[in-house]
């Protein structure tokens, strides 16, 4: 993906979106129990409206603590709580922020060798915006699924990935699906330019100034590294998303009075609720979705060079 040095032979605009998209399904694939386990804990101590409602009052510690809570009172499936809505997001949201990544740096710098900082923070800003405009009705599913527990039974608030899509916008209308559209870019403009810059850095210094090549601990040791990064950055806006996100229908008048509501009520510490399962969660979902994608890229690579290489 990104990084790689000019004599090598970059796979298709296409390739990369299609195969973003793949390597982060199945990075969700390991990884949603910790996604899961992290919007339980952020929703957590909201006190009233739609979470309080619906079985999430403060019973959660730490992430292994909500994980062994969720699977005793709810049952293992309740860790997969809006897989499905979470690989459609995938697919419509990896492709665009990560796929096009590569492609959008290169029309900021005209196809220049040398790419800046700024057209680095630039490009992720862009694919980042554009990814949320097209997948946020899937994010907005996806959390609802993840915050509801399954022991509410007939009162749960949806029983399928369709009929949440349905039950919202007739419910809340359009703009339902796409309540927390702003925070939601906020939070992946800071993510997309955290994750995908701090992985291009630490690979270009990683490769020029210890022994490690363009190749698997090298991934790994970048992609864990823009996982801690991106955390840090961007938890007190993930937080704010989740909890808007999830709010019923007039608890918040905007995520300005979400966040302010939850300064008042909660104190500063409350925008890290949930730190270590994200952490835990992208940190690892980093790993397997760069590497996986790496590896596609390579393959796709040497199979199209095995191709025109004449016998």
């Amino acid at each position: 993906m990104v990084g790689f040095r000019p004599a090598d032979v970059p796979p298709t605009a296409a390739v990369k979106f299609i195969g973003a998209g793949t390597a982060a399904c199945i990075a969700d694939l390991f990884t949603f129990p910790l996604d899961t386990a992290k919007v339980r804990l952020q929703i957590q101590g909201e006190g009233k409206g739609a979470a309080a409602s619906h079985g999430t009052a403060v019973r959660y510690r730490g992430v292994f603590g909500t994980i062994t809570t969720m699977v005793r009172t709810e049952g293992a499936r309740s860790l997969y709580s809006g897989l499905v809505a979470g690989l459609q997001r995938q697919m419509s949201f990896a492709s665009v922020r990560i796929g096009l990544y590569d492609s959008v740096k290169s029309f900021y710098t005209k196809g220049s060798d040398h790419v800046g900082i700024g057209s680095r923070l630039l490009a992720g800003c862009t694919t980042g915006a554009m990814a949320v405009a097209l997948a946020q009705p899937t994010d907005v599913v996806k959390v609802r699924f993840q915050a509801q527990t399954s022991s509410s039974g007939p009162n749960r608030r949806y029983h399928g990935t369709m009929e949440a899509y349905k039950t919202i916008a007739k419910e809340e209308g359009i703009r339902g699906l796409w309540r927390g559209t702003g925070p939601n870019i906020a939070r992946n403009a800071i993510v997309n330019c955290t994750e995908l810059v701090t992985y291009d850095l630490i690979k270009d210094l990683l490769i020029r100034n210890t022994p490690l090549t363009d190749d698997l601990p090298c991934h790994f040791t970048s992609a864990f590294g823009a996982g801690f990064c991106t955390t840090v950055i961007a938890s007190p806006v993930d937080v704010v998303k989740t909890r808007y996100m999830n709010s019923a229908l007039g608890q918040y008048s905007s995520a300005l009075n979400c966040a302010i509501s939850m300064v008042t009520k909660e104190g500063p510490l409350a925008f890290y609720k949930g730190f270590m399962p994200s952490f835990l969660r992208l940190g690892s979902w980093n790993v397997v979705m760069f590497v996986t994608y790496e590896q596609l890229k390579r393959a796709i690579m040497a199979a199209r060079q095995n191709y025109t290489t004449p016998l």
